[in-house]
């Protein structure tokens, strides 16, 4: 191997090492992001609205820069309970943009965790693309030890919307925020072009950087959807 060649074909792997790097941490940031949510005395997603979702997202700092005609973003991760209840799914990369809801202000960043709340959801979750809102009902949820003060709106929601915003924690709207896979990060992930459908519906195994995530989810809501 030349020299000439040997610097190419580094300099070609630095973008992909960055990536790389950035899943990583990524999912780090949402394994915290739920820990600690979930920790919130009184004030967590409520157990029973956990333990029948079908499929959970966490964005981790989801970002808005300017204000009024803003423009938000964020990257997240899907895991889906797994068909032979066995626990849950390798987590496939999302992207969020767009729509209009509140603790955001000025350019702060903002976790958001969804809750799908059967089949139905999760199916158009899984699709390439989305709007929250509009072809899926979204609503924000609920929080506190049980889920006792939902709505008929939350009730009849395929997916319950969460925020947590310089530490306030609360049921947020995302209606008009559009969803998709992000099938690059994916790629980097699991090293070929995956669709969130073949990750969480088959069964490829997690990578290393999302065990702790699985094993909060896990942790957290052990008993199978409805």
């Amino acid at each position: 191997m030349t020299k000439r060649f040997a610097v190419l074909l580094l300099a070609g792997m630095i973008p992909l090492l960055g990536a790389d790097k950035k899943n990583r941490d990524r999912l780090e940031d949402a394994a915290i992001v739920f820990e600690e949510i979930m920790g919130i005395k009184d004030r967590a997603i409520p157990q029973d609205l956990l333990d029948k979702s079908a499929c959970v997202v966490v964005v981790p700092g989801m970002k808005k820069g300017g204000f009024i005609l803003a423009a938000k973003y964020g990257k997240g991760y899907i895991s889906c309970r797994q068909k032979d209840g066995t626990g849950w799914s390798a987590p496939g990369a999302m992207r969020i943009e767009g729509g209009s809801f509140g603790l955001l202000i000025g350019g702060a960043e903002t976790d958001i965790v969804l809750l799908v709340m059967n089949e139905r959801g999760a199916d158009k979750l899984l699709s390439s693309k989305f709007t929250l809102g509009g072809e899926g009902s979204v609503a924000a949820g609920p929080v506190g030890r049980d889920s006792s003060a939902q709505t008929d709106a939350q009730m009849r929601a395929e997916i319950l919307s969460y925020s947590r915003s310089r530490g306030a924690f609360a049921g947020v709207s995302l209606t008009g925020s559009t969803m998709r896979e992000d099938a690059s990060d994916n790629e980097t992930l699991y090293g070929k072009r995956l669709s969130n459908r073949e990750i969480v519906r088959g069964t490829v195994p997690p990578p290393a950087s999302a065990k702790r995530l699985i094993a909060l989810l896990n942790k957290y809501s052990s008993r199978k959807s409805a």
